[in-house]
């Protein structure tokens, strides 16, 4: 009986094969700095990504704006604890309502893609949901009340205003980014958890 195996098919033993198979699976050069700086992309997702809940407090604003203001038109002069939505331009309660519905749906959206995508994180869900609920209370009255009072104070040095207001956000993105990131990776949404394990035992 004639042999008709080529020289291909005799050179690929399957001892072979495993090697092959990982050959095919190498990474680029993209992949392996990543593989060897783990904790920088991570911090590079978690900024990439956070423009996510951006764009979805964006989207919502724009829709709560033409819903609450423009056509319920919801615009009497509203004020509770730290909002003050009673000045010209504010829109009222439409407005107060338009950035509650923009902040929640942004922080949910948030949630999860840091969750998942971000940190990867095997901890309980509802464990990680009320420990960020307290993170993204504290950066929301953060970012209501601290921008007004670096304005001030860079106004008082003798800044423009738009400069002032540029160096408020600029502070504020990075101290938001400072105190969550931190807190995202070691405390609610940390990797390798128990709690998951404990909760199922």
């Amino acid at each position: 009986m004639t042999d008709h195996t080529t020289t291909a098919e005799v050179r690929q033993t399957p001892a072979d094969q495993p090697r092959h198979e990982e050959k095919r699976r190498e990474r680029g050069p993209i992949g392996r700095w990543i593989d060897e700086h783990p904790n920088i992309w991570e911090f590079i997702l978690f900024n990439v990504l956070s423009n996510i809940s951006t764009i979805t407090r964006f989207v919502v604003t724009w829709i709560g704006t033409a819903v609450f203001v423009s056509w319920l038109g919801i615009t009497q002069p509203f004020s509770f604890l730290i909002f003050d939505y009673t000045g010209k331009g504010a829109n009222g309660l439409g407005g107060f309502l338009t950035f509650l519905f923009a902040e929640v749906l942004a922080q949910v959206v948030n949630f999860i893609v840091q969750m998942k995508w971000v940190f990867k994180s095997d901890a309980s869900f509802a464990n990680a949901a009320w420990k960020y609920a307290i993170l993204a209370v504290i950066i929301v009255v953060v970012n209501l009340t601290l921008p007004g009072h670096i304005t001030s104070l860079c106004e008082s040095w003798g800044m423009a205003a738009g400069l002032a207001a540029t160096i408020a956000s600029v502070v504020n993105t990075l101290l938001a980014v400072i105190v969550s990131y931190p807190l995202l990776k070691f405390w609610i949404m940390p990797k390798n958890s128990n709690t998951g394990k404990e909760a199922a035992k």
